[in-house]
């Protein structure tokens, strides 16, 4: 029975060392947080929430109002460039505009060149056909 015992003590041991060392590794892995969540503690106490919710505030402030500055200047730059397009269209169309007019005189100087020697190649072609047939 001695040997027994023995084994029986050996085992204990065994298991006793066993339940130390996961209960020192549960300890150090529960403390990580803990840690942790009292590192964040002390920090935040340096800032109440209505601070923090003053910066926030602040930098959000700051934020849209760059971005509204950006959206004017870029409406101003817009602004600029349709104008300058739309002035560049007018020219444009003005261009058009006299180069048509400038072709329809040239059509309607055509047109009348053209009918004003008409008639007289009628009168030459009637007195051709009078003088042939006498």
């Amino acid at each position: 029975m001695g040997k027994l015992k023995s084994y029986q003590q050996q085992l204990q041991e065994i298991v006793e060392k066993g339940i130390n060392a996961a209960e020192e590794q549960q300890k150090k892995l529960a403390a990580k947080p803990f840690d942790y969540a009292e590192k964040i503690e002390s920090e935040a106490r340096e800032y109440s929430v209505k601070t923090l919710r003053k910066r926030y505030n602040g930098y959000s402030d700051s934020l849209f109002g760059q971005l509204r500055t950006l959206n004017t200047r870029f409406g101003n730059f817009a602004g600029d460039l349709v104008a300058k397009l739309e002035k560049e269209a007018a020219e444009g169309a003005d261009a058009v505009s006299e180069a048509a007019d400038d072709v329809s005189e040239a059509a309607q100087d055509a047109k009348k060149s053209v009918t004003a020697k008409k008639p007289a190649a009628s009168k030459s072609a009637a007195k051709k056909k009078t003088t042939a047939s006498a």
